[in-house]
């Protein structure tokens, strides 16, 4: 496995617009995206990234505002705005066609890269995409209580000064399953939280479950409607968004295939990444 501070030596920061992001990039072959969730950064895909590259190109960014990416403390962080960074980063590769993974928060960027293709703006043709634990629909998504007290504009700013890895640690607890050493990832998504302070911010990104909110119909008609080669990766246990997220997906897009992980939580690609590279290559 590759630590964070490995991974970021591995990659490097670069000019997208008036931002620097980090990205990764590994292998050779077609396109791969792989877009990270919250609050972590593309290191949640160290486990599954060596098996991908051998058949594909990956591109890992961390977003604006996560882990080794710049962390603006006045910035009104918004997922439309992470899928325009995205867009910029296919341009900026060249890329035309791409498979396109994403988890957790990051799956509601992907719903919004959809819409623009239903709308016919997006300029790069979507091979495949593969969506791991996310709220897809927010009336069924369950935030974690410390996720809702971030929302609260008194608390939030609070909770996120008085962050520590032990305070932090024991808030992924539970998004993990039962009897599952969670330590090594749960201290590599710290490092990478906590980062040039980016622990601070934590309130301010957070406000993502209000952008899903808003564009709930709008997010929603795209993945029920596309065209695109649509597959799900799911973590059953997951108690954000599983087995019950799973159920709701199964009614509205019975056509598209969901591997059901059930002794798996909320990060499939950390817990079960042999099992998540066999459904993404397959």
């Amino acid at each position: 496995m590759t630590g964070v501070s490995e991974w970021w030596e591995a990659g490097g920061r670069e000019q997208v617009g008036e931002r620097q992001l980090f990205v990764r990039r590994m292998g050779e072959g077609p396109h791969m995206t792989l877009l990270h969730g919250f609050p972590s950064s593309s290191h949640d895909w160290h486990k599954v990234a060596p098996a991908l590259a051998e058949r594909h190109t990956l591109l890992m960014p961390d977003f604006l505002g996560f882990g080794a990416s710049d962390k603006p403390d006045d910035h009104d962080y918004s997922l439309l705005e992470q899928a325009d960074f995205v867009e910029a980063l296919w341009r900026a590769d060249g890329v035309t066609e791409t498979a396109l993974v994403g988890h957790d928060y990051a799956v509601s960027v992907v719903q919004e890269l959809l819409a623009r293709r239903a709308d016919g703006v997006l300029s790069v043709e979507l091979a495949s995409v593969h969506l791991l634990n996310g709220g897809l629909y927010p009336d069924v998504h369950r935030p974690q209580p410390i996720q809702l007290a971030l929302l609260d504009p008194e608390q939030g700013p609070q909770i996120s000064a008085l962050a520590t890895e032990e305070l932090f640690t024991a808030g992924l607890e539970p998004t993990f399953p039962d009897g599952y050493d969670a330590a090594e990832d749960s201290a590599a998504i710290w490092q990478a939280v906590s980062r040039g302070d980016g622990h601070l911010i934590s309130y301010r990104l957070i406000r993502y479950l209000v952008d899903r909110e808003r564009n709930a119909e709008r997010w929603a008609g795209a993945l029920e409607s596309t065209d695109a080669s649509l597959a799900f990766v799911w973590g059953m246990l997951d108690p954000i968004s599983g087995a019950h997220m799973a159920d709701r997906i199964r009614e509205r897009r019975p056509d598209a295939p969901l591997v059901a992980l059930e002794d798996v939580g909320h990060w499939p690609q950390l817990e079960a990444p042999d099992r998540v590279v066999a459904a993404l290559l397959g």
